[in-house]
């Protein structure tokens, strides 16, 4: 894979993490929102250490 494709999922899970830490730190977080933002970071995840 090349590298644009691995800046791409890293950009997209760094996006991930910056708009969880902005629920969490609501003060009444979207359970919801949570469960769905942490499922796909995690998939991103996966998917970046299947590519390295």
């Amino acid at each position: 894979m090349p590298n644009s494709h691995r800046d791409t999922l890293a950009a997209r899970h760094a996006r991930l993490d910056a708009k969880l830490g902005a629920e969490l730190k609501r003060p009444v977080p979207d359970a919801t929102l949570l469960r769905q933002l942490k499922a796909e970071k995690l998939k991103l995840k996966d998917e970046l250490s299947r590519l390295h």
